[in-house]
């Protein structure tokens, strides 16, 4: 059964949806935007019940308790210590990782930074940031993919944008791929005071990060033909930044939304993945 839990750190508190015994196999799972911990239910439930320790934070700026107002308090690196500060009060000293969007993006740059603790690498949606940083200013496809970052990073602007007329333009973002049930939950959430700005700063914060390195864990990339904001270019390169083992699954007729448009797939290929990869 899928629980709620508080995780206190020096940055705050983080909600977080927990699943499965404490002792169990530990793996942490990283949402995306505009969504939270819950794109992770089938996940969580699956691994849970299946011997894992599942846990599924809501990331800084979408957990109340971890709210700040300075863009610079959403750099990468402060995203990555979120990952360690949430592993530590765990108890976690090695842990797989999965993330999805910019779940994923914080993935990469924290297996990179400390793979002496991220047994595995689960990278969904989102390649590896230098791929599709290159992607992003040599292939055209991919720029025009892109423009709507420089909308987001636009204050108040794009705040009132995305959520007016019952926020009509964050709805359609999900293209109506996912349940209107969790749609409905994902408006409720950014409805609150404080937390589209807190999401939207992960965006404005983007310049400040510097290079990711080569990643050396073992790594399962799952991206999806119907991706509207990645395309094939970042996603095929990707697998120059991964010197360890390096599994690329191409799911077709998917959507962005790939944990909870085909979750079915996704956890069966996120299960594999750990059975590869036991120590």
């Amino acid at each position: 059964m899928i629980e709620a839990l508080e995780i206190p750190t020096e940055a705050g508190t983080f909600d977080a949806l927990s699943c499965g015994e404490t002792g169990g196999r530990e793996v942490m799972f990283l949402h995306g935007f505009p969504e939270a911990a819950i794109e992770w239910e089938f996940q969580l439930d699956a691994l849970g019940g299946g011997g894992c320790h599942a846990v599924a934070p809501d990331q800084r700026g979408y957990s109340p308790g971890v709210r700040p107002e300075q863009v610079l308090d959403y750099r990468l690196d402060e995203l990555v210590g979120d990952v360690a500060a949430i592993a530590d009060e765990l108890g976690w000293q090695r842990f797989d990782l999965v993330g999805h969007d910019w779940g994923a993006q914080v993935s990469w740059a924290a297996a990179a930074a400390m793979p002496e603790r991220i047994r595995t690498l689960t990278a969904v949606s989102h390649p590896h940031p230098t791929a599709f940083l290159r992607a992003l200013t040599e292939d055209e496809d991919q720029a025009q993919r892109s423009h709507y970052f420089e909308l987001l990073r636009r204050p108040r602007v794009a705040e009132r944008l995305l959520l007016a007329d019952g926020a009509t333009a964050l709805r359609q973002i999900f293209e109506w791929k996912i349940p209107e049930e969790r749609v409905d939950d994902y408006v409720d959430r950014f409805t609150q005071p404080g937390a589209m700005t807190a999401a939207l700063n992960w965006y404005r914060a983007m310049h400040h990060a510097g290079p990711t390195a080569a990643v050396t864990v073992p790594t399962l990339y799952v991206w999806s033909t119907e991706d509207t904001a990645i395309g094939s270019t970042a996603a095929m390169a990707t697998e120059r930044y991964v010197t360890g083992p390096y599994r690329f699954e191409m799911l077709e007729d998917i959507s962005h939304w790939i944990p909870e448009q085909a979750p079915e797939a996704l956890t069966r290929l996120i299960m594999e993945h750990l059975l590869a990869h036991r120590t």
